[in-house]
């Protein structure tokens, strides 16, 4: 089954949704439609009637998407960079942040400018060999954004990030996996199948892993004993769920858990 929204579209594999962002003409540039439409299918796909427990995220064509669509500019459809960010990009980002079920990010080519902090959004990113992350922004006279100030740092350290946005630097997906950016490399034509196996795998997860992606992006906010106790909070959370009763279950009968993410 294919869901279309404004370049985007969504195909549903048994519980993983599959989001595409769909303009391959432009390398599935992050324009305000592209950006808005992905958006109205995170609604699509966070919708618990549709019976989703995972995603995959990936682009269209031969690229995973080129960074902001630079063809906007001066036109009627470009309200302004910072205007963008906040009312369209931003929402955007949070609401991948947000999303109540895990997600991995299939990375098929080019993921530069915003499409790179769009990939790193994912709990789990992979990447096919020809695959590269680039900080374009310096090649335009513009800053970093989509959060990736605040991503890089985390991921990879000070000096490296610095490194990636100031000198633009194409960074390819073998070099990204052994800076710990990502987590796995695949061949081109192993890159869907890879992405569909992790995401079933978190399909068939607890309810807790929700819970879980939550408590790693609160962790960088937090002191030591802030998380602790988030923790705790987070903790009498997943022992109110049925997959708890369930794994306790499975443990004692010495059986494999069947969760059914609630």
């Amino acid at each position: 089954m294919k869901t279309e929204f404004d370049r985007a579209y969504v195909t549903a594999h048994g519980k993983v949704a599959v989001l595409t962002l769909n303009h391959p003409e432009a390398m599935n540039a992050a324009g305000v439609k592209l950006v808005k439409g992905a958006y109205a299918a995170l609604n699509f796909v966070e919708d618990p009637k549709n019976g989703f427990r995972a995603m995959v995220l990936t682009g269209e064509g031969r690229g995973f998407c080129s960074g902001a669509n630079l063809a906007e500019r001066g036109t009627g459809e470009d309200p302004g960079v910072g205007h963008a960010l906040e009312n369209t990009y931003h929402p955007f980002l949070r609401k991948l942040r947000d999303l109540p079920i895990p997600f991995v990010t299939a990375v098929n080519g080019a993921a530069a400018g915003v499409g790179m902090s769009i990939a790193l959004m994912g709990d789990l990113v992979v990447a096919s060999k020809s695959a590269y992350f680039l900080q374009a922004f310096t090649r335009i006279g513009l800053v970093p954004d989509g959060g990736s100030t605040w991503l890089l740092p985390r991921l990879i350290g000070l000096a490296r990030a610095k490194e990636l946005s100031l000198l633009a630097e194409r960074l390819p997906a073998e070099k990204a996996v052994d800076w710990g950016l990502i987590n796995r490399v695949v061949g081109e034509n192993e890159l869907m199948e890879e992405a569909l196996k992790l995401a079933n795998q978190l399909a068939e997860g607890p309810a807790s892993l929700a819970i879980t992606r939550s408590l790693y992006w609160q962790s960088p906010l937090n002191s030591y004993e802030e998380q602790l106790d988030l923790e705790r909070i987070s903790q009498e959370r997943a022992g109110k769920t049925e997959d708890f009763r369930e794994g306790v279950s499975a443990f004692l009968q010495k059986r494999q858990a069947k969760f059914a993410g609630k």
